[in-house]
């Protein structure tokens, strides 16, 4: 493939899951001899698995205490990621370069006042018009200071005071799909010339009764034990507390400055829509077109499933029709769904893996083959757990 100018590469990745801090835990993970070791919390939440967060030394990348403790843990472990991103592409220190970076982040609606999402859930098993019961706490027992401490945008607002990166900022929400837009966005800001380099990914703190709630409300969380991603045959969803930003450059950019290339993104797309009647393959279908021609013997396929029964089946049939031969691996089976910061987390370890010519062990030993060749290029898939579905192909340099 040519390699022009405007081509939009990796050269930072920062990652946090509960399989350790920072890409090198990661890169031995996805250059393992046999599959990745399961770590996972099954009594803090039971009957919900969630995958903890490892031990952090939040002063590596947040050094002023104050600026800690002011933070939601979903913030502090996206600003830490974001640190090690730009620690990793060289960019940590220098104040011109992060002054003009573009930030573009995913993000959900910060952490809840557990006590009122209790005290609600209790009234309401006693009382029949709920409507106004919920009308009636929320205008009574939320401090409305809660919500200036919990806006989206915080993420992006820390990052900036506490790495100085102070281009412009997006922030996105939505789920799943907020991770995809956010990449997209990063992506064709470069590509047409708009942006020479950008911050961009999220975060998601799994441990919290909030979260777990929201799944079991629409009866989508796993029970009791782990199962592989593949092998769920109830819920489907196991969560995790994670962290992914990466730097993304324009290849003059990241040449100009030397900087290491991991991987060049060669396409990127995300779309909605109903999922009735074989839609969400044809949609599938089509975001995977870019990928048409790569060999399947060295791609590998970071599926972000959420694990979720029927999506998973139709998205592995979609995946092993359009590129019979390739390893599909579901990531979230080892470090757990991270909705807003799936997308940037499969895109982590695609790049990673790519960097590393990687032959990534099996996730799931029942469902998913050995790779025949070291990795070449990378398919990352999103499927949102409602809505969305994404898809982005990674190539090697050299």
């Amino acid at each position: 493939m040519s390699k022009a100018q405007n081509d939009v590469v990796i050269t930072g990745v920062g990652i946090v899951t509960c399989q350790g801090v920072g890409k090198e835990p990661h890169v031995a993970l996805l250059n393992a001899e046999g599959a990745p070791q399961t770590i996972v919390e099954l009594d803090k939440f039971r009957p919900y698995p969630v995958h903890p967060l490892p031990e952090i030394d939040w002063s590596q990348q947040i050094a002023k205490r104050g600026d800690q403790r002011q933070m939601e843990n979903w913030q502090r472990i996206g600003v830490f990621a974001a640190g090690l991103a730009l620690d990793d592409a060289g960019f940590k220190d220098n104040a011109d370069a992060c002054g003009t970076m573009d930030m573009i982040v995913a993000a959900g609606g910060g952490e809840r006042d557990i006590n009122v999402d209790t005290l609600i859930v209790d009234e309401g098993l006693k009382r029949n018009d709920r409507e106004a019961l919920l009308n009636e706490k929320l205008t009574t027992e939320l401090r409305p200071t809660l919500f200036l401490a919990q806006l989206s945008n915080l993420l992006a607002g820390n990052i900036s005071i506490v790495h100085k990166v102070t281009g412009s900022s997006r922030t996105f929400m939505g789920e799943e799909s907020a991770g995809i837009s956010a990449v997209e966005t990063a992506f064709h800001r470069i590509r047409s010339g708009e942006s020479t380099h950008a911050l961009v990914g999220g975060a998601y703190s799994a441990e919290r009764l909030d979260m777990v709630l929201l799944f079991e409300a629409i009866n989508v969380y796993c029970r009791d034990e782990w199962q592989p991603l593949w092998s769920r045959d109830h819920g489907g969803v196991i969560s995790g507390s994670l962290g992914a930003f990466l730097v993304l450059e324009s290849r003059a950019h990241a040449e100009a400055r030397g900087a290491r290339i991991y991987a060049s993104i060669t396409s990127i797309e995300g779309d909605r829509g109903n999922r009735n009647a074989g839609n969400l393959e044809k949609r599938l279908e089509r975001l995977l077109e870019n990928a048409s021609g790569l060999s399947p013997e060295s791609t590998a396929i970071f599926s972000g499933s959420t694990g979720i029964p029927d999506l998973a089946t139709r998205e592995r049939s979609v995946l092993e029709r359009h590129l019979p031969g390739a390893a599909v691996r579901g990531f979230g089976g080892i470090t757990g769904h991270g909705l807003e910061a799936h997308f940037t987390l499969g895109l982590a370890l695609g790049a990673l893996a790519v960097d590393s010519k990687a032959k990534v062990p099996v996730f799931d030993p029942s469902h998913e083959k050995p790779m025949a060749a070291a990795t070449k290029a990378a398919i990352v898939t999103t499927v949102g757990h409602q809505r969305g579905e994404g898809v982005a192909v990674l190539s090697a340099e050299a």
